[in-house]
């Protein structure tokens, strides 16, 4: 792979200038908040603007202990999803797939914002890493929207470089605790390097463009590497520098690297911590990550998830997760018209709606999604006129369609999420299915309200809001 000079590719991968010119184009959708806050501040803050039916972008200048400024919330909505990705939330899953498949290799170039400030060997100091504490319930601060990277060791045949989200606890001043409980790839490569005798080079990505982010969640085979997916996001190949010691690829315009090595056979405490579950989990792998050498900008920028089960944290993992199994459950049964995993069932529910077809069909493509996706519990087929993504719909569907003694089946002893506090010892789940759609012989005509009705009584209320009391 050549190194050449950085060429202007006309959307900038920067995550500074996407944030100006975010806010330029739609100020109402970000939230600046100038009052002097506390870390644990911040996490209220977005689960009160989620209870009032708000999603903004949050930008918070005055975060008490940190000497920079922080932003949240970025993956709150999938609205300001969708604008990312140039589509609207009903065409998410197409325009992600989309862009997805574009996927081209990430350009080296020779220069990037990251290093503008390289600390290594006794420089290093994470204590000072711009960090705060989420829930009263976390061990201490976390860092959340840290991204793992690491290339494929010679020795793995077959395998690519890997992107993967863990959270991380700052053990000593050169060292994190951090978890590989999603059991992936990363997990893979550190079990060969093991073999081998040998630490897993690493680096952690602090800070980066929203785009680079949604790559780093991709669902792909151990053979592709997500930086190629995001190239396929940004419409051009990710520009990225390699780091002084590995040579590991980075985002060249990172706002914090941190290089170093996973031990096979160190451990560290970390957890617990609130998940996406709702609950503060210390089920973890305890690896350490060993620091050696810190990139980062001048006046680096925190951007920081919001953990639990907040709709950011839920989002940044589901979007790729939906699309990818939308697009395997259309192409394979082409009665399915919608996909969505609801934030009231963090990532164990899902809702499909399908055209009426025949009799065994809805029990057939809840089948393949439970399949597919190792996360799922709990799969809820409905009509093609019922709104997936509206909860109540969902459950009005299964009081007015469903019998239980017909339409629900389970499935035991399948692995699930380690992060399901319901899990048993082993990582072991049931999976259930309800069939909640009309049926061949169902006796019922739905409701209907004339559309011009509907209109009538907006505008009465419309005017109504408008007039002075």
């Amino acid at each position: 792979m050549t190194t050449e000079p950085a060429p202007s590719l006309g959307v900038s991968q920067d995550l500074r200038v996407f944030l100006s010119e975010y806010a330029a184009r739609h100020p109402e959708d970000v939230l600046n908040i100038e009052e002097k806050i506390d870390g644990e501040d911040v996490a209220a803050l977005v689960m009160e603007l989620a209870a009032r039916g708000r999603d903004e972008l949050l930008v918070c200048s005055r975060v008490a202990g940190l000497e920079t400024t922080l932003v949240t919330n970025v993956f709150a909505s999938r609205r300001r999803i969708g604008r990312l990705l140039g589509d609207g939330p009903a065409g998410l899953h197409r325009a992600y797939q989309r862009a997805s498949a574009r996927r081209c290799e990430p350009r080296v170039v020779a220069d990037g914002p990251v290093l503008e400030v390289v600390d290594s060997g006794d420089a290093v100091d994470l204590t000072a890493l711009p960090l705060i504490q989420h829930f009263a319930s976390d061990r201490g601060p976390y860092i959340t929207s840290g991204i793992i990277t690491a290339e494929a060791p010679s020795y793995a045949t077959g395998r690519s470089g890997n992107l993967s989200y863990h959270r991380s606890l700052i053990h000593s001043r050169n060292e994190l605790a951090t978890s590989l409980h999603s059991r992936g790839h990363l997990w893979q490569l550190l079990r060969l390097a093991e073999e081998h005798g040998e630490p897993l080079p690493v680096a952690m990505v602090v800070g980066a463009h929203p785009l680079f982010m949604l790559a780093a969640s991709a669902r792909v085979g151990a053979d592709t590497d997500e930086r190629t997916v995001a190239g396929g996001l940004f419409g051009a190949p990710l520009e990225v520098v390699r780091t002084p010691e590995h040579g590991i690829r980075v985002p060249a315009s990172a706002e914090i690297v941190l290089e170093g090595v996973i031990d096979p056979a160190r451990r560290a405490d970390e957890g617990p911590f609130g998940e996406f579950s709702g609950y503060s989990s210390d089920r973890s792998t305890n690896n350490v990550l060993t620091v050696g050498t810190v990139l980062r900008r001048r006046e680096a920028l925190l951007l920081d998830v919001v953990g639990g089960n907040t709709a950011e944290h839920l989002n940044l993992a589901r979007i790729p997760r939906e699309s990818e199994m939308a697009q395997k459950l259309m192409d394979r049964f082409p009665e399915v018209t919608a996909l969505h995993y609801p934030t009231s069932g963090t990532h164990f529910h899902a809702y499909v709606a399908m055209r009426a077809s025949r009799p065994g069909q809805a029990r057939q493509i809840m089948l393949g999604l439970l399949g597919w996706d190792p996360y799922l519990k709990t799969v809820v087929a409905v009509d093609e006129d019922v709104d997936v993504t509206v909860d109540s719909q969902v459950l009005w569907a299964m009081a007015t369609h469903l019998q239980p003694h017909r339409d629900v089946f389970t499935v035991n002893g399948l692995p699930g999420s380690p992060l399901d506090p319901s899990s048993t010892a082993d990582g072991t789940t049931s999976r259930m299915a309800l069939d909640a759609t009309r049926g061949p012989d169902f006796d019922g005509v739905r409701i209907r309200v004339d559309p011009r009705r509907t209109e009538a009584a907006r505008r009465l209320l419309d005017r109504r809001a408008a007039s002075p009391s």
